[in-house]
């Protein structure tokens, strides 16, 4: 994939913007509260389903390199040992979906985009509940049910992220359509 100059500064931007959704965060447990998910659903719904999703993609290969831009100032390839990696992954193919669905159709309304976010953010607890299970019962041998996993994975952070839904909908909606404007 070939990109422009503008293309390689919005992907770089909404790869910092994840970094710094993962330091604004709240620690409850072994999966913090962050603004990461925010971004990712963002980077989807503005920069369109390929570079949302090369901007998470990079966020993550950089925070497996080393660099200390996961929540908790961590970083490197031990990351991937973690209860919340498998949400990271899951940023991934949300940005991808999230862009996917609000660029389809050329108008793009409200409702379609809120629906998009809803679809990422379940897209986010697709990959990151069983990867936490996963490694809760065969890393840590921390005895989890998978039911146990969902209540811990999702159901505490599921009223957080349907304000982080909200919120990324309306910045979208109204950056979108001033997008819209500009280029008439």
């Amino acid at each position: 994939m070939k990109l422009s100059i503008k293309e390689m500064i919005l992907v770089s931007l909404f790869t910092a913007l994840t970094a710094i959704g993962a330091f604004l965060s709240i620690p409850i447990g072994d999966v913090p509260i962050t603004l990461q998910s925010m971004f990712a659903l963002l980077a989807g719904l503005l920069l369109g389903p390929k570079l949302g999703s090369l901007s998470q993609l990079i966020y993550i290969l950089l925070g497996l390199s080393g660099v200390r831009i996961f929540a908790g100032f961590s970083g490197g390839p031990q990351a991937m040992l973690k209860p919340s990696f498998g949400f990271l992954i899951g940023f991934i193919f949300a940005a991808f979906v999230v862009g996917k669905i609000t660029h389809e159709e050329e108008f793009v309304s409200l409702k379609r985009i809120f629906f998009a976010t809803l679809a990422g953010t379940f897209i986010i607890y697709l990959f990151g509940i069983p990867y936490m299970y996963l490694i809760f019962n065969n890393v840590m041998n921390k005895a989890l049910s998978f039911s146990m996993a969902i209540k811990t994975g999702c159901l505490v952070f599921l009223p957080g992220d349907i304000v982080k839904a909200i919120v990324s909908s309306l910045v979208a909606f109204r950056v979108l359509r001033r997008i819209k404007i500009a280029r008439v």
